[in-house]
C-alpha cells in the first residue's frame, strides 16, 4: 500500500486548482464560523458561570454552527429541596434552530454517572418532544492515550449526540446518580435514615446545539485578506480530502462508485502492485466488490473544521462496529446533515482533530466515508479507545439496544468489509491479533486476539454497538466472507 499512499501526494497541489471552491454540496457548511465561535477556546476546570453578556456572545449562529450554553444548578424549591451541584440543566428557553444536541465537560478522563435528558421544540409544528435520554458513556469512542490528538489539549469529555431534528427550544436536566452500591443498600436496610451520596458532577458542563448546515446556503463569501486567507485554506483542504481518494474516483466525486467483481480485482493488483509476489499476481485475490460509497464531499463535510494533514496507521487487520447511539428518528434523506452534524461535534465540541469513524453506515444500507484520507487507506481515526492502529470503525447511525438493525445496513457492512478487509488480503470470518494501547478490558502493550469483524465491546468495556447489533455480526462475517469468494 505503500505506492498507493505516496501516490495521491503529488495531485494534491494540481488538486487545488482544479477543483471549485465549493460544491453544491458543501456550501451550507463552508460558511466560516462567526468569530464568536472560531475564537471560543477550551474552558478550564472550575471556570465560573458567564454572566449573560458572556453567554449571548459564547451562542454564534450561522449554517453550520454550534451553540454552546453553561448549564445551571437546578433551583431549590419547595417541589426540589435537594436541588443541588448534583443535578444541573437549563429550564426551558427558545434558542436558534439545531438539529443535534450533546452535552460535554472539561476533563475528557472524567466520566459523567448518571442521567442526562433533555427536551426539545419542533421548529415546524412547535411541538415539544417527551424527555429523551442521551448515552453518557462516551469515552470508549476515542483517540488513543498518548497519541497527539489526544494530548492536544483540546480534547473534552461527551456524551454521545442525539439527532432531534430542525428544533428552535431546549430544556435540559442533567441528575448525577447515587453512590454506595451494595453498602450502601446495606445500609439503607439498617436504617432508612441513611442516604447514599450522590457522585459529583463533572465540571465545565455546557450543552452543545449543533446546527449542521443546509446544502443550499450561500458558500464563502468575498473580501479582505482575512477571507482571502480563509478560502484559500478551504481549497488546500477540500484539495488534500479529494485527491486522497483520486486513484478511485475523479477530483471532486461526490461518490465512488461500485465496482464489478473483475474491476475490483484489477484494480487490488494495481493498488497492491509493490507488494503482492509474482504468484499473488497470478491468483484470484479473496475481496468483495467495491460497494459505492459516498465521499466526504458528497455529505457536504466543511474541510475547514478539521485540521490539517492526513493521519494513516500501517494496515488494516480488523474491523470495529459501532452505534452512534444518536437515536433512530431520522430520515435516510437527511443522514448528509446528520453526518455533519457528528462531524462538527466530533470537531468543534469534543476537541478531535476530525470525524472519528472511518465508516457511516445509515438504515437504508448507504455507506458513507468517515475520517479523511481516502476510503482505501488504513486513515487512523478514533473509534476505539485502545485498537484504533491498524483497524477501521464503521458506525451504524443509530441506537441498537432494543431496536434491530435494518437487513440493509447489516449487508452494507458486510459488502464494506469484504472489499476493505480484501485489500490487506484479511479474511473477515478469521482472528487476528491486535496490540492495546490501553483500554478497560487490556491492558497497554497485551497482545488481544480478536475476531477481524468485532464489536467495540470486544475491545473496551461498553454496550456499543449495542445489544441487537453486535447479535448480527456473525451473519456479516459469513457474507463478508462470501462476497470475498471464500
Amino acid at each position: 500500500m505503500r505506492g498507493f499512499l505516496a501516490s495521491s501526494i503529488g495531485v494534491t497541489c494540481a488538486a487545488a486548482l482544479a477543483l471549485p471552491l465549493t460544491p453544491p454540496a458543501l456550501a451550507a457548511s463552508a460558511r466560516p464560523a462567526p468569530a464568536a465561535e472560531a475564537a471560543r477556546p477550551a474552558l478550564p476546570a472550575g471556570s465560573p458561570a458567564m454572566n449573560p453578556a458572556d453567554r449571548r456572545t459564547a451562542e454564534p449562529y450561522a449554517a453550520g454552527s454550534t451553540q454552546s450554553l453553561p448549564l445551571e444548578p437546578l433551583t431549590r424549591t419547595r417541589a426540589t429541596p435537594s436541588a443541588s451541584s448534583t443535578e444541573q440543566g437549563l429550564s426551558r428557553r427558545a434558542v436558534r434552530h439545531f438539529s443535534l444536541v450533546g452535552v460535554i465537560w472539561d476533563d475528557p478522563d472524567v466520566e459523567l454517572h448518571g442521567r442526562v435528558r433533555v427536551r426539545t421544540r419542533a421548529a415546524g409544528t412547535g411541538t415539544w418532544s417527551g424527555w429523551q435520554d442521551l448515552e453518557t458513556h462516551n469515552a470508549d469512542h476515542s483517540a488513543d492515550p498518548g497519541t497527539p490528538e489526544r494530548a492536544s489539549g483540546r480534547v473534552r469529555g461527551a456524551t454521545a449526540p442525539l439527532w432531534v431534528g430542525d428544533s428552535n427550544g431546549v430544556e435540559l436536566r442533567v441528575s448525577s446518580e447515587s453512590g454506595g452500591g451494595a453498602a450502601g443498600s446495606r445500609a439503607r436496610a439498617s436504617d432508612t435514615r441513611t442516604q447514599r451520596a450522590a457522585l459529583p458532577l463533572p465540571s465545565g458542563l455546557r450543552l452543545e446545539l449543533v446546527d449542521p448546515g443546509k446544502a443550499d446556503t450561500t458558500s464563502l463569501g468575498v473580501g479582505g485578506s482575512r477571507a482571502a486567507d480563509a478560502r484559500n485554506a478551504e481549497s488546500s483542504a477540500l484539495a488534500e480530502a479529494s485527491a486522497a481518494n483520486s486513484e478511485l474516483a475523479p477530483l471532486g466525486a461526490t461518490e465512488i462508485a461500485a465496482l464489478s467483481r473483475a474491476g475490483t480485482e484489477q484494480e487490488y493488483r494495481a493498488i497492491n502492485a509493490a507488494q503482492l509476489t509474482e504468484q499473488q499476481r497470478q491468483a484470484k485475490p479473496y475481496i468483495g466488490p467495491r460497494p459505492g460509497i459516498v465521499t466526504r464531499r458528497g455529505w457536504g463535510a466543511n474541510e475547514g473544521l478539521r485540521e490539517s494533514g492526513l493521519r494513516y496507521t500501517k494496515k488494516v487487520k480488523a474491523a470495529f462496529v459501532h452505534h452512534t447511539a444518536s437515536g433512530n428518528n431520522y430520515r435516510c434523506s437527511q443522514v448528509p446533515s446528520l453526518i455533519r452534524g457528528i462531524y462538527r461535534y466530533h470537531v468543534k465540541s469534543m476537541g478531535w482533530r476530525d470525524i472519528g469513524y472511518n465508516f457511516l453506515i445509515d438504515k437504508c444500507g448507504k455507506i458513507y466515508e468517515g475520517r479523511a484520507g481516502g476510503v482505501a487507506k488504513p486513515v487512523l481515526g478514533a473509534h476505539t479507545l485502545g485498537f484504533n492502529s491498524n483497524s477501521m470503525g464503521i458506525a451504524v447511525l443509530g441506537s441498537y439496544g432494543t431496536k434491530k438493525p435494518s437487513k440493509s445496513a447489516v449487508k452494507a457492512i458486510a459488502r464494506l468489509s469484504a472489499w476493505k478487509l480484501g485489500l490487506y488480503r484479511v479474511n473477515p470470518k478469521g482472528k487476528t491479533y491486535l496490540k492495546s494501547a490501553g483500554s478497560n478490558l487490556y491492558r497497554k502493550g497485551k497482545k488481544v486476539r480478536l475476531n477481524v469483524i468485532s464489536g467495540h465491546r470486544d475491545g473496551f468495556k461498553t454496550e456499543c454497538p449495542g445489544r441487537k447489533l453486535y447479535g448480527k455480526l456473525g451473519s456479516a462475517r459469513s457474507k463478508a466472507a462470501r462476497y470475498q469468494g471464500r
